[in-house]
């Protein structure tokens, strides 16, 4: 069957977006780019943070890391929150969330009140995405223009994670650490300022009382295997990942079980009966995997090994993110005339020879080919995610909208931190292996060396030339050892989602993405 998100009266199957819907996918377009610059901008103010606010290691891993963990932990919450109280009503009181702490966490004081800072943020981010996401099926209802305007939603996601270590880099030329914060503000102002002429409001009116034993099952169970997947990657296996790794397991359980058992459950799971969705949302979750999983490489290569300013690195990312615009506008085109599952084999195919032209990449090479595989990687990617957020959210019923967004951003969250974690780990392993033979043996700072290669860049200048160009050649060859294995497991994930793809949803007809047609 083939289900529309928003309410959808009989006289309005053919009703077309018009001028004041297109401002308002502007409006959430920039929220959303302001979210996802938020995840990055904040790593090319590490040194200087460190320099002023002098915070320990913890701290500074709270600093970096609180603002995803909260995120991941409340987004099934809030999209479930945003259908009682009501999705732009929610994404409102966000907004002002959002640009309020930003004012705050430009000037903390402290390494302490930065990391509740970020905490909030982390809350007011939440419900940017689910609240965004169902606003724009509520507002699209004809299904080419819906999928142009996810396309658009998608862009910005990317676009973001692109521009904000441009911009970053930008202000922190001219400004103290805390101008990457303020980035944020006067999109936010244009948000509250737009948003109640420009979106409309759309609720559950028969939504019952939010389920808080749920929704703090569900964040616990989050920010639990968030925290395990993230310490595994940084300290390998440990007590802290394993006791993280099994309350969220156990959360997790409780979660799923009292869904089952509620008549009105705050995530509905009988959605996975639907063996659309479940398909897509396995599609979109791989996808995310690979491209948290080469995108982490890619940044460092440019940076630690060709030696690169963050400013320089983020400029010859750019043209991936050309890709992706390119992809993600050109997907609702296409998949006019080509089936779904073709379109996502095929673009997932061009992802992988993105990722297999990575594994040939030298320690002393030139960016050009890097650009051109990331750009590839890009193009392939972009196209899967707009396709699959449709195919998951167009699986839930109207006043379940909010939820099923949440659930595909949960999903995209989870699958960035098993990115980040599984590959980060293998490349640790592969890292440290390889130094093991090749590092010079009694040089000061050997196990920073043996950490990351960002600390043995700094050890490396600390040492007399000779020494210094060995200890820094021995870590950048085996960071690059470690890449190419990285990449080349991912180039094999993506070939694998687009076997799926065709396997599982060829039934789907071209012109028709959002199907929840219950097939198994």
């Amino acid at each position: 069957m083939s289900t529309t998100i928003g309410p959808m009266p009989s006289d309005a199957l053919d009703e077309r977006a018009g001028k004041r819907e297109w401002i308002g996918l502007g409006v959430l377009t920039l929220a959303c780019l302001v979210y996802a610059m938020d995840l990055t901008v904040l790593h090319l103010a590490v040194p200087q943070i460190s320099a002023q606010l002098q915070p320990t290691s913890s701290q500074l891993l709270w600093i970096i890391d609180v603002y995803g963990f909260l995120v991941a932990g409340l987004l099934i919450t809030m999209g479930t929150l945003g259908d009682r109280i009501g999705r732009r009503k929610l994404l409102m009181y966000g907004a002002v969330l959002f640009g309020v702490v930003s004012v705050l966490a430009a000037f903390a004081p402290t390494a302490e009140t930065l990391i509740l800072c970020r905490a909030l943020l982390g809350i007011a981010g939440a419900t940017i995405a689910p609240s965004t996401l169902s606003l724009i099926f509520n507002m699209f209802r004809d299904a080419r223009q819906r999928s142009l305007a996810v396309g658009a939603w998608v862009t910005a996601f990317s676009a973001g994670g692109v521009i904000g270590p441009v911009l970053g880099g930008l202000m922190l030329e001219h400004f103290w650490w805390g101008s990457v914060f303020l980035l944020a503000v006067p999109v936010m102002v244009l948000l509250l300022v737009l948003g109640p002429r420009v979106l409309p409001e759309f609720r559950d009116e028969e939504a019952g009382r939010l389920d808080l034993i749920s929704a703090a099952l569900s964040v616990v169970a989050m920010i639990s295997l968030v925290l395990a997947m993230k310490n595994f990657a940084q300290d390998g296996a440990g007590i802290v990942p394993l006791v993280a790794l099994t309350v969220g397991l156990a959360a997790g359980a409780l979660f799923v079980r009292r869904q089952l058992n509620r008549p009105d459950p705050m995530l509905d799971l009988r959605l996975f009966r639907f063996g659309t969705f479940r398909t897509a949302l396995a599609i979109n979750m791989i996808g995310i995997f690979v491209a948290f999983g080469y995108f982490l490489f890619v940044a460092q290569y440019f940076q630690l090994v060709l030696g690169m300013s963050p400013l320089k690195a983020g400029l010859v990312m750019a043209p991936s993110s050309l890709g992706f615009i390119i992809g993600s506008q050109a997907a609702p085109h296409i998949v006019r005339f080509v089936r779904p599952a073709y379109l996502i084999g095929a673009a997932m195919a061009l992802a992988a020879i993105g990722l297999a032209m990575l594994t040939q990449v030298p320690v002393d090479g030139h960016p050009l080919p890097v650009v051109i595989a990331s750009s590839l990687i890009a193009l392939g990617l972009a196209p899967v995610f707009g396709i699959t957020t449709e195919l998951i959210v167009g699986s839930a019923p109207p006043e379940q909208a909010g939820a099923a967004s949440g659930l595909s951003e949960t999903a995209a969250e989870l699958g960035g931190a098993l990115g980040i974690s599984v590959l980060g780990s293998i490349s640790i392993a592969i890292y440290r292996g390889g130094l093991d033979d090749t590092l010079p043996h009694g040089i000061p700072g050997a196990e920073a060396v043996r950490d990351t290669l960002g600390a043995a860049v700094e050890v490396a200048a600390t040492l007399p030339g000779p020494l210094g160009e060995a200890v820094l050649q021995a870590a950048r060859e085996s960071f690059v050892q470690g890449m190419h294995l990285i990449v080349g497991i991912a180039a094999v994930a993506a070939l694998a989602v687009s076997a799926l793809a065709v396997a599982k949803l060829r039934h789907l007809p071209a012109g028709e993405i959002s199907s929840g047609d219950g097939q198994h």
